[in-house]
């Protein structure tokens, strides 16, 4: 739409506007009016002088009083909204009404509701509120909100979409960290590696030797060929392959597999890297709110016994 934003644009809609309305008059102008038609004798021919099927003959009677006026009234009720509210090309409408000033105004109100019930959450710890059950509906309904589209209605995630549940976190999995990804988001980002490995051979060789740290199935033979090769990936995801979560690199040996498992999958993600990113929710929820979120999907990952249950005073 950044295309559209000239203001030749809102004087072209609102001329348009205003044409529609007067060509809808013209028209009922023109569909209102009687022509009589006199026969060859002087006497009043009533049809239109369609016919049909030999016989059949088109009458000219006029519109009913009551469609011209139901017709005029939508008239000039357009009008009246048009003057009243935008719509009219980039005026305001004499109401100064706005959708954006509607939607604060009810977030406003929906902040004044639940003002008293942040209140109470804000004097609790992250622990505590991951073990009060008022505080976890709370966030179950943030996290659909904001979070399902991408992680899921059940957090488990999808291609490319990290699982909240299985306690295997890029960035860290404590509820600060948690927290400290929702606020400011994230941005991964892997190079295309496939220069510094070499040819195609040792591309495909790195790839059988990543799927060997995780026990997957793998051509030994490849696999230790591809084990120099290695070197240009460990300054992220360490020797070893653990990964680094100070990089937001994954563990690549825990059979985890974020954009895919396999070596066609992996030698895709060497030869053309892979980029990711999360948004930033501060401006979008409250910091109460990215508590409760934060202690929500914190929760996820954990094993239920572990879990205490908080006790709050009402």
């Amino acid at each position: 739409m950044s295309d559209f934003d000239a203001p030749i644009w809102s004087y072209y809609v609102a001329a348009l506007t205003l044409l529609g309305l007067v060509a809808c008059l013209v028209l009922l102008f023109i569909a209102a009016r009687r022509k009589v038609v006199l026969r060859a004798d002087g006497t009043a021919d009533e049809t239109t002088g369609h016919v049909w099927d030999e016989d059949l003959r088109e009458l000219n009677n006029p519109l009913p009083r009551w469609w011209m006026w139901l017709f005029i009234i939508t008239v000039v009720f357009s009008l009246v909204y048009l003057w009243l509210y935008p719509g009219f090309g980039s005026a305001r409408g004499s109401l100064g009404w706005s959708s954006v000033a509607q939607y604060e105004e009810e977030r406003a109100k929906a902040a004044a509701l639940s003002a008293p019930l942040y209140a109470r959450l804000a004097t609790m710890s992250h622990e505590q509120l991951a073990g009060d059950a008022q505080a976890m509906g709370v966030g179950e309904r943030l996290f659909v909100n904001n979070c399902a589209t991408c992680h899921g209605s059940d957090a488990r995630g999808s291609k490319g979409f990290p699982n909240l549940t299985d306690g295997d976190w890029l960035w860290g999995g404590s509820i600060d960290k948690i927290k400290e990804t929702i606020v400011a988001g994230r941005q991964g980002v892997m190079p295309p590696m496939a220069a510094a490995v070499g040819n195609s051979s040792d591309v495909r060789n790195l790839a059988h030797y990543v799927l060997s740290l995780s026990g997957s199935a793998h051509d030994n033979l490849a696999a230790q060929l591809g084990r120099e090769k290695f070197g240009a990936c460990a300054a992220c995801h360490g020797v070893g392959g653990k990964g680094n979560i100070a990089l937001g690199a994954p563990n690549l040996s825990d059979k985890i597999w974020l954009h895919g498992w396999g070596e066609q999958a992996i030698v895709q993600a060497i030869t053309q890297g892979k980029s990711n990113a999360m948004p930033a929710h501060a401006g979008r929820l409250s910091p109460e709110q990215i508590d409760v979120l934060a202690a929500y999907v914190w929760q996820l990952s954990q094993p239920a016994p572990s879990l205490k249950t908080a006790k709050t005073t009402e």
